[in-house]
């Protein structure tokens, strides 16, 4: 059985936090996981996902066939910690511990394919461009048309000066 492994170090959250969501995904096929990963609200679970994808395109590139692909395991470490210190009241100070993670995702080609229960589609491209305001062509003055005010009822109704 081939495998790919994909690594992410020095990942800014705490490495417990991070295990909740990667316990999750141990056993599933790619597809699955990434469903899950994609309707997650936890912080982890875009890096979590940027490493699955990843991991996905370097399997794709050895030649293994990514419909049999199954995590089989995935491993959250502590990385190292950043010691700082909060003053308090009294010439006190309070440590805080701003901890690391290190991931290593290992994916395994099964035997057999696996059934696909999602269909993940990319979200659609939003076009950059400003939104131009229409004009009508020329009228027969020779000027170009505005198009009308559209105002709501309420600035209609309580306008600040009376016509």
């Amino acid at each position: 059985m081939n495998q790919q492994i994909a690594k992410l170090n020095y990942l800014t959250i705490a490495p417990r936090k991070v295990r909740l969501i990667a316990n999750t995904l141990k056993g599933l096929s790619v597809q699955e996981a990434e469903a899950q990963l994609l309707l997650r609200v936890q912080r982890s679970a875009p890096p979590l996902l940027k490493l699955l994808r990843s991991a996905i395109s370097n399997a794709k590139n050895n030649k293994m066939d990514a419909s049999k692909l199954v995590i089989s395991s995935i491993l959250v470490n502590q990385g190292p910690m950043l010691k700082r210190f909060l003053p308090r009241a009294m010439g006190r100070a309070t440590p805080i511990h701003k901890k690391m993670s290190h991931v290593v995702l290992v994916l395994k080609e099964s035997d057999k394919k696996i059934v696909n229960r999602f269909v993940i589609t990319p979200p659609a491209k939003k076009s950059t461009a400003p939104k131009k305001e229409r004009v009508k062509p020329k009228a027969e003055g020779g000027q170009a048309e505005k198009p009308k005010d559209q105002r709501g009822f309420f600035k209609k109704m309580f306008q600040r000066k009376s016509v």
